[in-house]
């Protein structure tokens, strides 16, 4: 068990993205997978096995948490608009977003049109990273 309280956000590996999760206390996480959509799972269930992060919230942001998510309908999965990092920044920023998606888009855009323009695939490698970079920085 982790010491990951009410309100942290949680995350693990999935592959090359950080899968998100919500920690709601006594074990449980709520968040949204391809399968089941936004649920609460058990953190053992959430790890899968793997190593765990936490993201620390000051103590005062978890309040009211209970009752948002009580009157928050639950949704189901979709990459674009609601992926797990869609579902923890809607429940706790009040607004849904992604920026791995965002910096995932942005990247592949770039890395396109770069290598349309020069054919060059070490070229495009760049711009792809470069993009990802250019992403984080407009959070």
């Amino acid at each position: 068990m982790s010491n990951a309280r009410a309100g942290d956000i949680v995350s693990r590996r999935k592959g090359l993205v950080m899968h998100k999760g919500l920690c709601l206390g006594e074990g449980r996480v709520l968040h949204n997978t391809p399968i089941k959509g936004e649920h609460v799972s058990s953190e053992h269930e959430f790890r899968a096995g793997r190593r765990l992060y936490v993201e620390r919230r000051e103590s005062g942001r978890a309040k009211g948490l209970h009752s948002r998510l009580q009157a928050t309908e639950r949704r189901g999965y979709n990459l674009l608009t609601n992926n797990c990092e869609h579902t923890v920044t809607r429940l706790t920023q009040g607004k849904a977003e992604s920026p791995q998606l965002r910096s995932w888009v942005i990247g592949a855009g770039l890395a396109m049109a770069t290598f349309a323009l020069t054919r060059h695939p070490m070229a495009a490698g760049v711009a792809y990273a470069f993009g990802r970079k250019l992403a984080s920085k407009l959070r």
